[in-house]
């Protein structure tokens, strides 16, 4: 079972220097959070009726991460968890072709962005419509706002999945502080803190997009204006800060 607690820590423990990795041996609860979170990313909705896509977080205090290496995360078991070094290579378990030829993704993230914790890919539906189409995603609702998401989310250019190409232009793509990007005629990357804020972000990725596409018939998105993005930040926060209030 998840424990929320550890799943918190993920992404904000120090991490060692590279060729420090960590014991040689599968931590089964991590594994089974992992498992956990997919399961959570397929409750969340943003997710193609496949179930395709993978997960990934890093392991406290070592440089690898724990990958989701079946064909579906839909069912995903603990078993088939597999654990990667941050440089690529695979440490336990057995990884696929087709799972293992976007694992640079990950470990990209993970590489460039010292915060992340976890990162999702998925094929969601609605955002991998505008990854197809090469159009990023403004902020039309106000949920992009709210989540981080207030300068959209912008298309890397395509290359061949997992390529040197592909992880280039996912490099060059991503907007300082915007935790998800759209790969063209792929799908969506999402990275974050923990697991919890990165199935948020992707939750709130494919309800912009499905916003984007339904408003289209109507003369198409329009984005909230700059300033007014922040002042929905802000009272989001303010909310926030007071907690739940009972009566």
């Amino acid at each position: 079972m998840r424990c929320p607690d550890e799943v918190r820590k993920i992404g904000r423990v120090a991490r060692p220097a590279p060729g420090e990795l960590s014991s040689p041996d599968m931590d089964k609860d991590l594994a089974e959070q992992v498992a956990d979170i997919a399961q959570r990313v397929v409750a969340s909705g943003a997710i193609s009726a496949n179930g395709h896509g993978n997960v990934s977080v890093l392991v406290p205090g070592a440089q690898e991460m724990y990958y989701t290496a079946g064909s579906s995360l839909r069912g995903h078991p603990a078993s088939a968890v597999v654990r990667v070094g941050l440089d690529g290579t695979l440490l336990e378990g057995d990884l696929p072709p087709i799972q293992g030829a976007v694992v640079a993704m990950h470990t990209a993230m993970y590489s460039d962005h010292p915060e992340v914790g976890c990162v999702l890919h998925t094929h969601s539906p609605y955002a991998t419509a505008y990854a197809v189409a090469r159009r990023p995603i403004g902020c039309w609702i106000e949920a992009m706002a709210m989540f981080g998401l207030a300068d959209g989310v912008p298309v890397a250019g395509y290359g061949p999945r997992g390529s040197a190409e592909a992880i280039a232009n996912i490099r060059s793509a991503v907007i300082p502080g915007v935790p998800a990007v759209l790969l063209a005629n792929h799908g969506v990357l999402v990275f974050h803190r923990t697991p919890d804020l990165a199935i948020q972000a992707g939750s709130v990725v494919e309800e912009a997009a499905q916003a984007g596409l339904n408003a289209g018939a109507l003369g198409g998105p329009v984005e909230i204006p700059p300033g007014l993005r922040a002042a929905a930040l802000q009272r989001a926060m303010a909310f926030d800060t007071r907690g739940t209030v009972r009566a």
